[in-house]
């Protein structure tokens, strides 16, 4: 069977699932965050942290509950990676440095996942279970909270409440995310994605030197660390290690994964706000960008034009030969389209166009389909800058999902939409003047600034792949990539909580003759066109020194 048609079924099936669940898991994950009963595991815990659940707060109440779980889950996590050697299943690993202690913690609770360090080397099996796998589920509640609080500012009206963000929090971890990852995890092992305890197994190389192959508990973190689109690795080749990803049935699995709640998500807002076009329109969107960026890495390592490339017939180098051209386009695509940042290749070896393409779905915002929650309130952040243009076109004051967006809303999705722009920029151009740089960078010229961009792309998105020529072990990478991941994590949320708040205040407005439908072709082509115009005023300069060169050289 061909490279091509291995790809393309592999295609198809991933398609026909997330097609088969969308309408049972969003119609589930709408009535999850609408009921008003709670479980009794819930009300257990409800107890314990004495949460009223039957409170509701206002947006700025919300959000300091985002920030005070965020704080404390960062200084718990780097409290756990210090006092390492003090902790059961150590297997004999000192304490992480402060640096990467510090990285590490923020890199996990804000969803990003970025290692700048060896896991099997550097992490003991109870770190890894304790503090980064259940940071997996709760930095993806957060992000599912934070939407479904976005959601509710269209829903409702003349009011100040959003509900309650340690409801929200606790639902989406114990309904949505532990019950999916306990079963994933089980038909990984089954798949032969291994997980066990043990430090390592002992094994005679060909030359008949003893040795030690790494274990871990694989399977039960690769299952939330897709399922959550959090990325990262418990092996430092990550889904490209043979026990985290053994077999193209187990790719199609962590690629399932990885879309199913941000691809269900549209179908839960629809239902929400009482009409599913608009969920369908938000999901057309996003699949025309994820297709389009998939095309692009797709033909560009199919065909790519240097001289290595055309005598092997492909772009070879850094890819499993398990999975070939396809798969492992089809996985950078959707990694990097969703904050997931797991890998299955090498990304540093992308060709110069396949490269740019997976820097692009970053760049987007990571809107195709964006990450557990992040992708939805990030797509409607842009379809309320979309609905602005179009009234400043027009003339009158834009309207979306019967509500006026005046100036605070506005400013609000404004600030949502430039933070990260802010950061990827100001970090590369800031890094690329200091004088330690260059020993940083495994290549020098177009795609040099490439490794240093995608670097702060993905840190800025929340994504955590790298191009691996980038050696980001430095203090200044170490604490200006924490900034980042901290900075494009928690400004968005902070803007789009204040939108939420701002848009449940207002009354709702009836639609006239001069309303623009946007559950039609037309809005589609608006937000489509939005999306591709915002990134290209963006970040045109940077990609022309960049993957742009680098792809015409």
């Amino acid at each position: 069977m061909s490279d091509t048609m291995a790809g393309l079924i592999q295609l198809g099936l991933l398609l026909a699932a997330l097609a088969v669940v969308h309408r049972p898991l969003g119609d589930y994950l709408a009535r999850v965050f609408s009921t008003e009963k709670h479980l009794k595991l819930e009300k257990g815990l409800y107890r314990l942290f004495r949460v009223n659940p039957d409170s509701e707060q206002r947006w700025p109440t919300y959000a300091a509950g985002v920030l005070g779980f965020s704080f404390v889950s960062v200084v718990l996590l780097y409290l756990l990676q210090r006092l390492q050697p003090l902790l059961p299943w150590s297997l004999g690993r000192g304490s992480v440095s402060p640096g990467v202690a510090f990285n590490t913690a923020v890199s996990f609770v804000t969803n990003t996942n970025w290692q700048s360090y060896v896991p099997e080397k550097t992490m003991g099996h109870f770190v890894q279970m304790a503090g980064l796998t259940v940071q997996n589920f709760l930095s993806a509640a957060v992000g599912l909270a934070v939407a479904i609080a976005v959601t509710r500012g269209f829903v409702r009206a003349k009011t100040d409440r959003l509900g309650n963000f340690w409801v929200d929090l606790t639902r989406g971890t114990v309904r949505v995310l532990l019950p999916v990852a306990f079963v994933f995890a089980i038909v990984l092992v089954a798949l032969g994605v291994v997980q066990s305890l043990k430090a390592g197994v002992a094994v005679t190389g060909p030359d008949g030197g003893a040795g030690t192959v790494a274990l871990a508990p694989a399977a039960s973190q690769e299952a939330i660390k897709e399922l959550g689109t959090n990325g990262g690795g418990i092996f430092n080749a990550n889904s490209a290690h043979p026990f985290e990803n053994p077999s193209a049935w187990s790719n199609l699995v962590q690629l399932f994964l990885i879309l199913v709640i941000p691809v269900s998500l549209t179908r839960a807002f629809g239902t929400l706000v009482g009409d599913r076009r608009q969920g369908y329109l938000l999901l057309s969107v996003m699949g025309l960008l994820w297709a389009a960026s998939l095309a692009i890495i797709w033909f560009s390592e199919a065909r790519a034009n240097n001289p290595a490339a055309l005598a092997a017939g492909a772009s070879l180098e850094g890819k499993e030969q398990r999975f070939g051209i396809g798969l492992t386009s089809l996985f950078a695509d959707t990694t990097t389209g969703t904050s997931t940042g797991a890998v299955n290749g090498a990304h540093d070896s992308l060709s110069g166009l396949g490269g740019g393409g997976a820097l692009l779905n970053m760049l987007y915002g990571e809107i195709s389909p964006g990450g557990v929650g992040t992708g939805l309130y990030g797509i409607l952040v842009l379809a309320i800058i979309a609905m602005f243009l179009a009234g400043l076109m027009v003339g009158r004051t834009p309207e979306y999902l019967g509500k006026k967006l005046g100036k605070r809303e506005v400013t609000c999705a404004a600030i949502a939409m430039l933070a990260m722009p802010a950061v990827v920029l100001l970090g590369s151009g800031i890094a690329l003047l200091l004088p330690g740089t260059a020993g940083a960078l495994g290549n020098t010229g177009a795609h040099g600034l490439s490794e240093v961009l995608y670097g702060y792309a993905s840190t800025g998105n929340n994504n955590g792949s790298a191009f691996g020529g980038l050696t980001a072990t430095s203090d200044w990478f170490q604490s200006s990539f924490a900034v980042a991941m901290a900075f494009g994590r928690l400004v968005p949320i902070l803007a789009v909580l204040c939108l939420a708040g701002s848009l449940a205040a207002q009354r709702r407005v009836p639609e006239t003759a001069g309303t623009l439908p946007t559950t039609g072709p037309l809005f589609a082509t608006l937000l489509t066109g939005t999306v591709v115009l915002v990134a290209a005023l963006t970040f045109i300069p940077a990609l022309a020194l960049g993957p742009i060169a680098e792809a015409l050289a």
